[in-house]
């Protein structure tokens, strides 16, 4: 059935559950635009007739309920063999699967989800409804603990037809009232000894009756009373568990006459007006009214109103007495005697008047043992048994009462029960360390301590867990013991500042103040933060940071670095030749001017002398080089061309000199 679609507007999701004739899918209304549950009748049974029927009485009952506890029924629709029920979809769990997954319930967490429960019983039982199948499985529960019932599938109207009433399905076993499991019809009151169950459950984590099969766990629900929760969980107040008591009572004359009655009674169970309230019995009076056996043989009249006519006693007149004769005196003798054996017979056969002395019982409340056993006795009370039992009033040791109570008129062989004080009550002290403090405190007995209270402080354990208590696990406390609990606050926090922007200095003063521990992580390049100043922090700034926590701190390198440029500069030094005199012939020198012929002699003819060496030096400034420091040094004979090479970072302006035999020619800037 998945992908497809009924009643031309159900497109079925996936399939959310199975029960024993129907199952349970997740559809989309596409009309309404909204999720929606739908219950499927199992096609194994499309053709019992019976159960088309009883499927439809279920729907028909079940729209006739509009509680907010209760899952709202949609629609009810017939396809081919297919019949189905639109229902509200409940995202979320049933009631027995959040059991499973938390285990018992304090009494603070099971009463609003059973105040619930019942509400909504109450509300179909105005209706006429029945459910008959009250159990945690056809409870829904979503994420806030809010429920809602489901699934009246063997719901029956009271006023239904004769078949109805007939019916003779039953429900879960584990929550099935005697009269079901007797095969009797279930009524409102049937519900209520469900509701019990489930309440037992809530606060146990267990079911009451277990067995390894249907038919002993239906006998016990006929024959064993409902165990008692408090034996499990002392804490449980005995107002809450007479709620599963009465509720769970075999005979269905002494539970709850209502739902509502019920949920009256669940609203109160905490209240400090409860706090002492004895164990719920039946107390059976034996003089209550019987019926008496009709008498067959008894005067029959005619009329009951006529009055039964007693005719008046007629005296009949005696003859005149005969003067009497004279007697002898030895019958009177023999006569008297036998008076006296008579009377004396009598007075022995009369009880109380040869019996035991009677006294009135003393009152000796509040003395100790030894006394009050002297008081008894003096009075004649001499069979005393002596019992312990604990008291909040009477000190340890001294008398309470007696039984039968002091005042009354006994016989002073009568067996006297008295009293002895054993104190106030006494008990273990648990260990509690290590659990939530809500869930113990909720769960303790008020009545057992004077007081119970608690304090907070700061620890390394979950806010809320109980760290310390007083007095400690395993001492003997007295019901008037204050109890204390001390309760994990969590870790200290403090709001830590805004470090952004704080340089070394700042943070080694903040670490010390704080308290915190600050690393740096790393550093990274920033165009906007200073060098050796914070970029960011982990965790926030204006954020809670347990104290004497650690923060990591990101801090600037400064701006990023752009690479170095490297600049070649052609330079061209020239060679300047030095200007030589030729010097004076000889003839010259004599004034002998010659007479212009050529006699063949060279000696005349002036020779240009070699280039003379010039020595070049040349300075540069740029990243790795200084002006003062020659870079490069050689000798020239004619003007030379040189490539200069300079390494400059960014912004840096570059410079270079050149020296022609120590003498400067050029000098410039490189940008």
């Amino acid at each position: 059935m998945i992908g497809s679609r009924i009643g031309g507007r159900y497109e079925i999701v996936r399939n959310i559950g199975d029960g024993g004739m129907s199952k349970v899918y997740l559809a989309h209304d596409v009309i309404l635009d909204r999720d929606v549950a739908i219950k499927v009748l199992n096609y194994d049974f499309a053709n019992e007739e019976a159960l088309k029927r009883r499927f439809k009485r279920e729907a028909l009952s079940a729209t006739s309920l509009t509680h907010p506890h209760i899952v709202d029924i949609f629609d009810v629709g017939e396809e081919g063999e297919l019949h189905y029920l639109v229902m509200e979809y409940i995202e979320g769990q049933t009631l027995k699967k959040f059991i499973q997954d938390n285990g018992a319930l304090t009494p603070k967490q099971a009463l609003p989800i059973m105040q619930q429960i019942v509400s909504a019983i109450a509300n179909a039982h105005h209706n006429e409804i029945v459910h008959r199948d009250v159990k945690p499985q056809n409870i829904l529960m979503d994420s806030d603990e809010n429920v809602k019932i489901t699934d009246f599938g063997i719901a029956m109207a009271l006023s239904a037809t004769a078949h109805t009433k007939t019916n003779s399905v039953i429900g879960t076993v584990h929550y099935l009232s005697p009269e079901q499991a007797r095969g009797g019809m279930a009524t409102k009151k049937s519900d209520i000894y469900s509701l019990g169950i489930v309440l037992y459950e809530l606060l146990s984590g267990e079911l009451p009756f277990t067995a390894d099969t249907a038919v002993a766990i239906a006998l016990k629900h006929l024959q064993e009373e409902t165990p008692s929760v408090r034996m499990v969980f002392p804490s449980i107040p005995q107002s809450l568990e007479n709620v599963i008591l009465k509720a769970t009572m075999k005979d269905a004359t002494y539970r709850y006459d209502s739902a509502d009655e019920m949920y009256d009674d669940l609203l109160t169970v905490l209240s400090p007006e409860r706090a002492n309230e004895k164990r719920f019995a039946i107390v059976f009076d034996d003089d209550r009214t019987r019926a008496i056996p009709i008498v067959s043989e008894t005067t029959k009249f005619d009329r009951v109103e006529a009055t039964k006519k007693i005719e008046p006693v007629t005296i009949e007149q005696s003859p005149p007495p005969t003067p009497p004769k004279k007697r002898k005196k030895w019958p009177f003798i023999v006569g008297g005697i036998a008076g006296i054996a008579i009377l004396i017979l009598l007075l022995s056969l009369i009880p109380g008047i040869f019996g035991p002395k009677k006294a009135v019982i003393p009152t000796v409340a509040g003395m100790e043992e030894t006394e009050a056993r002297d008081v008894l006795s003096s009075t004649g009370f001499n069979t005393v048994v002596t019992e312990g039992q604990q008291s909040d009033d009477v000190d340890e040791g001294e008398a309470i009462k007696t039984i039968p109570e002091a005042g009354k008129k006994r016989g002073v062989d009568s067996e006297i029960t008295l009293y002895i004080s054993t104190g106030k009550e006494k008990s273990t002290l648990a260990d509690y360390i290590g659990e939530n403090a809500d869930k113990v405190m909720a769960s303790l007995d008020d009545t057992l301590f004077k007081s119970i209270d608690s304090i907070e402080e700061f620890s390394d354990k979950p806010e809320g867990t109980i760290i310390g208590q007083e007095p400690d696990s395993g001492e003997v406390i007295l019901s008037e013991t204050d109890l204390l609990f001390t309760v994990s606050k969590g870790q200290e926090k403090q709001i830590l500042d805004d470090l952004r922007g704080y340089d070394k200095d700042r943070l080694e003063d903040y670490e010390e103040s704080s308290g915190l521990t600050i690393n740096t992580v790393r550093e990274d390049y920033s165009s906007t933060v200073p060098k050796g100043s914070v970029i960011s922090q982990t965790p926030n700034g204006k954020t809670e940071i347990v104290k004497g926590g650690k923060v990591e701190v990101v801090v600037s390198k400064g701006p990023e670095k752009k690479p170095d440029k490297f600049v070649v500069k052609k330079v061209t030094i020239e060679y300047v030749p030095e200007v030589i005199e030729p010097s004076p012939s000889p003839s010259d020198e004599d004034g002998d001017e010659g007479d212009g012929e050529d006699d063949g002699d060279n000696s005349g003819v002036v020779e240009q002398p070699a280039p003379v060496p010039q020595l070049i030096k040349i300075y540069i400034q740029d990243k790795n080089n200084k002006i003062t420091d020659v870079f490069d040094e050689f000798s020239i004979t004619e003007t030379t061309e040189r490539s200069i090479s300079f390494n400059l970072e960014e912004g840096q302006t570059g410079s270079y000199k050149v020296t022609r035999d120590s003498k400067p020619i050029i000098a410039e800037l490189v940008n």
